[in-house]
């Protein structure tokens, strides 16, 4: 039993040398490791960490990047109703120049979804800090987007 405290002493140390030699200001928080011995399934525990990790970041940025230029477009082409009017033919110019630039992911209706984005959820910016919790991803919000009702959408967030 002392035998195996003292590995996993040993353990804790070398995971700190590693973690210090990176940088003292590391945080220890972001990859999950914890050394079992095994250097292939140590390793291993590493990438998927840092996988997880850079997924999540991503997406939370996906959903911050998409409000934002909903948020432009809307700035730009709506009217003082919310509707597109002569806006319509902006957002097609745009979506044309943007998918000849990154591709796809920028065609009228990803557009008109970044628009819906910010009209629906126009506090969302303030639900994307570290303090709130994991957020929801893009994914979940497109299938928010199609509920019409804001309760309904509301408490299917809430859910999520």
């Amino acid at each position: 039993m002392e035998q195996n405290s003292q590995k996993t002493k040993k353990s804790r140390e070398k995971e700190t040398a590693i973690l210090d030699s990176v940088s003292p200001k590391f945080n220890r928080s972001m990859i999950a490791y914890h050394e079992i011995g095994d250097l292939f399934a140590d390793t291993c525990e590493i990438v998927e960490s840092a996988q997880s990790i850079a997924y999540a970041a991503v997406d939370t940025i996906l959903v911050q990047r998409n409000w934002l230029i909903g948020k432009r477009i809307a700035m730009e082409c709506l009217d003082e109703n919310g509707k597109a009017g002569y806006g319509k033919k902006t957002m097609k110019k745009l979506s044309a120049e943007l998918k000849e630039k990154y591709g796809k992911g920028f065609d009228f209706s990803s557009l008109y979804k970044y628009v819906k984005f910010h009209q629906e959820f126009p506090q969302i910016l303030d639900s994307l800090s570290p303090k709130s919790g994991r957020p929801l991803s893009w994914t979940h919000y497109r299938i928010l987007l199609q509920e019409t009702s804001p309760e309904a959408r509301a408490w299917y967030a809430k859910e999520a």
